[in-house]
């Protein structure tokens, strides 16, 4: 099977209802690939639009073969059982994204541990368990890729300062694509990628300001197609890299990014770059 495509490919995405999880999904179902939806989103929230099954549908419309498991990704059991429900459909795994990632902006006094607990629950023992339970299914495909949704390691230390308990919860995902691509080199490719803008998300709206923000961001497509560059690559050639969302299309040929701006009428200057890079 050619690894210029997705056609045929199954992907098992974690926190896949909505935004940069659902936008990745898409991509690939427009290539024909089976996505295997893991969230736990089954009823509408006022705050947090679209659900695991409209999501699903999304991607049959868009031309991908959607399975939609409910399950919180803190409970190894229900993790598991996606997984084997994800084998038995398609025969493997041969993509992995770790996606699910909950995001607290609070200094260390402000943070509960309810607050804590769930980030480092989510975000790196979540990437963690979710590799550890596809790797052996993983092993066995033709062209392996796990992709965490994670920001290099940029030891400055305002970046710990302003929401260390933030911080740490996502370099944890930062930290698997380092030791793992070194522990799978040459058998499966594992890497991060993040954008170099703010991208227009649930997370944002909610916790980012709101409209001003999102007006200075980018659509969730632009991680989506330089997702899909990276899942498309062979194994031997993207292992162990932090991509940003930016240079991977560029290098891939794309220099007019503008229609990925929410606003069309802003320049690229004067979009809000992301966290953890300088």
């Amino acid at each position: 099977m050619s690894t210029a495509n997705l056609k045929g490919k199954t992907l098992f995405i974690t926190g896949a209802s909505r935004g940069i999880g659902k936008a990745i999904a898409l991509r690939a179902a427009r290539d024909g690939a089976n996505v295997v939806l893991f969230a736990k989103t089954t009823e509408p929230h006022p705050k947090l639009p679209g659900t695991i099954y409209t999501a699903a549908e999304e991607i049959r419309e868009a031309g991908g073969t959607a399975l939609p498991c409910v399950g919180d990704i803190r409970y190894e059991e229900q993790l598991q059982a996606a997984v084997d429900q994800a084998v038995d459909t398609f025969g493997g795994i041969d993509i992995l994204v770790n996606n699910a990632s909950a995001i607290s902006l609070t200094g260390t006094e402000a943070t509960t541990m309810k607050s804590y607990d769930l980030m480092h629950q989510i975000n790196s023992r979540g990437t963690f368990m979710a590799s550890k339970l596809c790797l052996p299914h993983l092993k066995k495909a033709a062209n392996p890729h796990i992709l965490n949704l994670a920001p290099p390691l940029n030891m400055a230390p305002h970046w710990f300062g302003r929401h260390v308990a933030y911080t740490m919860a996502k370099y944890g995902m930062s930290l698997c694509v380092l030791g793992m691509a070194d522990e799978y080199a040459g058998k499966v490719a594992v890497n991060a990628l993040w954008p170099k803008t703010v991208i227009n998300t649930a997370a944002v709206q909610n916790q980012l300001g709101g409209a001003p923000t999102v007006k200075a961001a980018r659509q969730p497509s632009i991680m989506a197609d330089a997702a899909w560059a990276i899942l498309t690559r062979p194994v031997a050639d993207a292992s162990g890299h932090f991509f940003i969302d930016e240079d991977v299309l560029r290098d891939s040929g794309i220099s007019d990014l503008s229609g990925y701006r929410v606003d069309p009428d802003l320049d690229d200057d004067k979009l809000l770059p992301d966290f953890f890079l300088d």
